[in-house]
């Protein structure tokens, strides 16, 4: 199921968009919200394992940045699903959905232009104080598309999660009926 929804994040992140145009290599895409998905419904180990192969998966099929650019979507997209889930499990209730979401949007609207700050001078060569003049965009791009994701996610989560764990508890019960039937052979 985790791949399964991995696979849907890399679809939907092929459909994206800028939000700022003075910034439009900051894009705007729907993949975090079947990452929020899992992180909800599996939990927070869950989300960051679809972060994970969602990222390596983006990187090695749009080419985008490699490797730099993989880790740079994991620290994003892991930020947000990892504060949200863990939020979410710890109170399972509508509130705790909200709250959850409302954490992850935090969480990443803060890590990310610090992650900025430390990775691009290395890599890309530009001057700290190049990246710092960018900090108030990095910090409104990364709350709007975190914000965006989490409205997303809380919108269609429930429409979602009772077939994701019905998926989940046929497959349970068709291994356990598996092996019931394969302990009671002769």
């Amino acid at each position: 199921m985790l791949g399964v929804l991995a696979s849907v994040a890399v679809l939907l992140s092929l459909a994206n968009w800028p939000i700022f145009p003075s910034a439009p290599h900051l894009r705007f895409e729907t993949a975090d919200v079947p990452v929020l998905i899992a992180g909800f419904a599996f939990g927070p180990g869950a989300g960051l394992l679809v972060t994970f192969i969602m990222a390596v998966l983006m990187a090695a099929i749009t080419g985008l940045d490699g490797a730099v650019g993989a880790l740079m979507h994991f620290l994003s997209t892991g930020s947000l699903v990892l504060a949200a889930s863990f939020v979410y499990r710890r109170y399972h209730t509508l509130g705790g959905a909200i709250g959850g979401l409302l954490a992850g949007t935090v969480a990443q609207t803060l890590v990310m232009p610090l992650v900025n700050l430390a990775i691009v001078p290395i890599i890309y060569g530009f001057s700290r104080e190049q990246v710092v003049g960018m900090l108030p965009i990095l910090f409104a791009f990364n709350g709007v598309k975190a914000g965006l994701s989490s409205i997303i996610t809380f919108l269609v989560y429930k429409r979602v999660s009772w077939l994701l764990k019905g998926l989940v508890a046929e497959n349970k019960g068709n291994r356990i009926t598996g092996k019931i039937q394969e302990t009671s052979t002769p």
